[in-house]
This record gives structure tokens, C-alpha cells and sequence, in this order.
């Protein structure tokens, strides 16, 4: 049942095949209340893809999933006391997607999930590394940077700033404390 369900959701994840998707679910109802055994499974899962116009999982799976960018950046986060978290990102994500997809226990940070409400997410980076940033800060973002704790020359916040590949390796200090600015 488990391998029928992570092929079900392969498929929403490239959000092609919606009918089909209900088709499967039903025919997996009725069918697999009988099958405990995983070869049973995954001839089950087999027949409902040749079903759907598939002709093995290994088609949908090199034409659908490779399409899907790997975590290869290299992110640590270096927390008040020197703790060192350690993330990994894809290209074109955020450090506060890299702090949730890996997540990183950071107290508070990106409270506002991004929307730039908030300053929760402000890291403070080495001066080469912010020099070498592909994109300065929006008038935006420099507004609720006015409201952040502890701000230096190299203040960004983790939301606004995009991963590249030759960000790899790179390494932001987080304050000690933060300010949500939507509690002003």
C-alpha cells in the first residue's frame, strides 16, 4: 500500500494525470484490502499504471521525477553560542525555505513565512558573501530591516535571499535575538 500511495503522490507533485489519479485511488480501495504482502503491492501498483497509460513505473518515474532540482547547496546557519546547523537547498530557494524543507530548529525564525511582515528571519552575512549576492535588498525589505535586532552593514533577511550555485558552502550568522515587526 505504501509504494501505491508514493507513486499516487509523485503524480500530484507533477500535478499531470489528476483523473486518472482518482481512477487509481478507487481501484486501490476496492483491490488492497487483500494485499499485505509488498510484492503484492507493487504488482497492484504495476497493473493501475498500465492502466493509466504507463507502461512500467520506471517510465513515469525517469520522465516525471528527474525533473525535480537535487538539494546540492550547502547552507549553515550559525546560531548565538556558536551552534552550527547544517541545510541543504536547490537552486533558486530561500534561506528560510532552506531553514523549513530541512527543518532547522531556529527559534522564531520566518514567523510570517516570507511575506515580509515580520524580521524574524534577518542573518547576518560575511562580507564577501554579501558583496557577491546576485540581488540587493528591495525597499522593501530594507524597511523591515530598520525594525531588526542587533543590524550590521551585511544585514539581509533569509527570505529574500536566493540560492546559486555559487552560494554553496556558504555560512550566515543568526542574531541572538529577533523582533517580530507585526508585534509593533
Amino acid at each position: 500500500m505504501n509504494l501505491i500511495m508514493n507513486c499516487i503522490k509523485r503524480m500530484l507533485i507533477t500535478r499531470q494525470h489528476i483523473i486518472p489519479i482518482i481512477n487509481v485511488k478507487h481501484s486501490i480501495r476496492s483491490s488492497n484490502s487483500s494485499s499485505n504482502n509488498g510484492a503484492d503491492d507493487r504488482k497492484t501498483a504495476q497493473n493501475h499504471f498500465r492502466e493509466i497509460g504507463l507502461k512500467t513505473m520506471n517510465q513515469f518515474n525517469s520522465k516525471k521525477v528527474k525533473n525535480v532540482k537535487a538539494r546540492n547547496i550547502k547552507v549553515t546557519f550559525i546560531l548565538d553560542g556558536g551552534e552550527r546547523l547544517m541545510g541543504m537547498g536547490r537552486q533558486g530557494d530561500t534561506l528560510l525555505e532552506v531553514v523549513n524543507d530541512n527543518n532547522l530548529e531556529i527559534d522564531g525564525y520566518g514567523a510570517c513565512e516570507g511575506t515580509l511582515s515580520c524580521s524574524t528571519c534577518h542573518v547576518m552575512l560575511k562580507e564577501e558573501d554579501y558583496r557577491n549576492l546576485p540581488e540587493g535588498a528591495s525597499d522593501e525589505e530594507l524597511d523591515i530591516l530598520e525594525l531588526a535586532y542587533d543590524l550590521c552593514d551585511t544585514s539581509r533577511l533569509g527570505c529574500q535571499i536566493k540560492l546559486t550555485k555559487e552560494m554553496d558552502g556558504i555560512e550566515v550568522i543568526v542574531p541572538a535575538s529577533v523582533n517580530d515587526a507585526r508585534l509593533i
